[in-house]
């Protein structure tokens, strides 16, 4: 790489930082180029992106930006895992960590917030936007769900008692 690509590279690394919401670094050390394309395949399908970084680029990449705290997590063969959306890439990342040993969680950031592994895994676990929205529509749809139960209630128990009745009448 010459020096103007570097330069490039570290541009478009900065833009990166600056606009995505979650940034989570990973150790890829021993990952196979099929492993490595099936978690990019699966970060895409989520929303998400991943990225291998040369460490030196990368740390002058976040001067200036919110995960400047980051740079000192930067060793070993370091990959970026990225998302706007703040749970895709720690639930995409965590999920293929569990599955495959040689994909380690370094730590990450949401914000300016910078976060351990433990942090990373808890974001994981949290439930997505569109959960939460699906359990909102639900909690906000139950009540009149089971005020039309009510409602209907009565109706359906006085055609029972008529309809009983009259099939006394007919046996009579």
């Amino acid at each position: 790489m010459n020096r103007s690509e570097k330069e490039q590279h570290v541009a478009a690394l900065n833009q990166l930082f600056d606009d995505v919401g979650l940034v989570v670094l990973t150790q890829y050390s021993g990952l196979t180029v099929a492993e490595t394309n099936e978690l990019r395949n699966r970060m895409r399908e989520a929303g998400a992106g991943f990225k291998v970084a040369k460490n030196r680029l990368a740390k002058r990449a976040l001067a200036g930006t919110p995960y400047s705290a980051l740079a000192d997590m930067f060793a070993g063969p370091t990959a970026i895992a990225y998302s706007n959306d703040p749970i895709a890439a720690a639930r995409v990342s965590v999920g293929f960590a569990k599955d495959n040993d040689k994909l380690v969680i370094v730590g990450g950031a949401m914000g300016g917030q910078a976060l351990d592994v433990a942090g990373v895994k808890a974001l994981a676990a949290l439930p997505s936007l569109d959960e939460l929205r699906a359990k909102l529509i639900g909690l906000v749809q139950a009540p009149a769900t089971k005020l039309a139960g009510v409602i209907q209630a009565p109706a359906g128990q006085l055609a029972r008692v008529m309809a009983a009745r009259g099939a006394q009448d007919e046996a009579a």
